[in-house]
């Protein structure tokens, strides 16, 4: 004879299961949540605005970055309302495919930090996110911010001879941090070089005294990514 109160082994499992969620949120938790996310997304919003160094800056891109925290905060609270909705969001957001092209990679951190910021959120562990969001901050903005004082730049030198091309090496030894030939081509009458350089100032001056030298033909300066590809 069976015992009513015997609980079978599928039902332990149903029931420790099912105790993790619960079908009931109340407006003040929701509003508390959603509120945390858009003030940590406006966090990482301000944060991007003030240490972005590419040449064009996105507002649009800046913006998704607190829509896209306060959204996942929704979603991770609707997952851990409803079993049968999470399991039905896992298989939604499995076929979503985001195809825009993400130039930099400091940009592809801030889509993940406010992603996790998000879930973290969603999730209630309201104190990981701050002190986890904090500790990012001071990262990014040490590193980032710090390594924009350095811009790389390229310069291409036309020079006659090598009297001249020893000329431009004793110059950019004065006037610059460092430099390295990155490639030099040598023809019957002309000697190029590209040469990536850091600056010891902030204005590139010094590029105006490099074609005033004898024999230099010209010479061009170019800001650029820090990747060179020799064609």
């Amino acid at each position: 004879m069976n015992n009513d109160n015997t609980l079978s082994f599928s039902d332990i499992i149903k029931n420790s299961v099912l105790d993790q969620f619960s079908n009931n949120l109340s407006i003040s938790s929701i509003i508390i949540t959603l509120l945390i996310a858009f003030f940590a997304g406006l966090f990482i919003y301000i944060l991007y605005k003030r240490i972005f160094s590419g040449v064009l800056y996105s507002k649009s891109f800046n913006v998704s970055l607190v829509g896209m925290t306060v959204v996942t905060a929704m979603v991770i609270l609707a997952v851990n309302s409803n079993l049968i909705l999470s399991l039905g969001m896992v298989g939604a957001l499995s076929i979503v495919r985001f195809r825009t092209p993400i130039k930099d990679p400091t940009d592809l951190i801030f889509l993940f930090w406010s992603a996790a910021s998000g879930i973290v959120i969603g999730a209630g562990f309201y104190t990981l996110a701050l002190i986890g969001s904090i500790i990012i901050g001071l990262v990014m903005f040490v590193f980032v911010k710090s390594a924009s004082f350095e811009t790389p730049y390229l310069m291409v030198v036309h020079c006659q001879n090598t009297e001249s091309e020893e000329s431009v090496y004793e110059n950019l030894k004065k006037q610059v941090k460092r430099f390295n030939v990155k490639q030099k081509t040598v023809t019957a009458d002309n000697i190029e070089m590209t040469v990536e350089l850091r600056l010891s100032k902030d204005e590139p001056q010094f590029v105006n005294k490099i074609t005033e030298l004898p024999g230099v033909k010209h010479a061009v300066l170019i800001s650029y990514s820090g990747d060179y590809v020799s064609q």
